[in-house]
């Protein structure tokens, strides 16, 4: 029983550390103090049911589908995730990028949870870390043992967003400067 637990674990950890849009927007919002626990809870949940749907086969079903229309599904993530990250570059070459951190910004709820689903939902990398990648490696387990798996996973995935939002405030010193932000704008 422990075997999948890890295994799921040491794969979702593996698989999510990678810095990508998301992962710089759940920072971002944590340096800012900006709807934190909504950010982190919204991140895990979407990586827990994606997780799920993998691992039930979903991946099997929407195969076809995706070979056939990934062309069409990619470009238009594609050009979201271009366009995002030409708005963050721009930002980053910016004198005036700096942000304050005591800056009163009114993003709404609505407004961040809107960004952060097209963010993490037109990511194609997503899908295939956690429907394709992790669906498919639960099928080397048992019916019940699959489901463990995906706990493991779905705990890295917790882990993970919840320290970098609200570990985000240790790097707060570092980002009181214009060039701080432009680097993380940058990246």
């Amino acid at each position: 029983m422990i075997e999948p637990l890890l295994t799921g674990l040491l794969l979702g950890f593996s698989l999510i550390i990678a810095i990508g849009p998301q992962n710089i927007f759940v920072l971002r919002q944590g340096i800012l103090k900006k709807h934190v626990f909504l950010v982190a809870s919204f991140c895990s949940i979407a990586d827990i049911t994606l997780i799920f749907i993998g691992i039930g086969g979903i991946s099997l079903i929407f195969e076809n589908i995706i070979k056939t229309y990934s062309n069409f599904l990619y470009g238009i993530s594609a050009l979201w995730l271009i366009s995002y990250g030409i708005i963050r570059l721009f930002s980053s070459l910016k004198n005036e990028s700096k942000l304050s951190i005591d800056l009163k910004e009114n993003s709404s709820a609505i407004s961040i949870l809107s960004t952060l689903f097209i963010i993490t939902f037109a990511n194609p990398h997503v899908y295939l870390d956690t429907v394709i990648l992790i669906g498919s490696v639960s099928q080397q387990f048992s019916e019940n043992e699959k489901y463990i798996f995906g706990l493991g996973s779905s705990i890295a995935s917790i882990i993970f967003f919840f320290s970098l939002a609200y570990g985000a405030k240790l790097i707060i010193p570092f980002m009181k400067n214009s060039l701080s932000w432009r680097i993380l704008d940058f990246f």
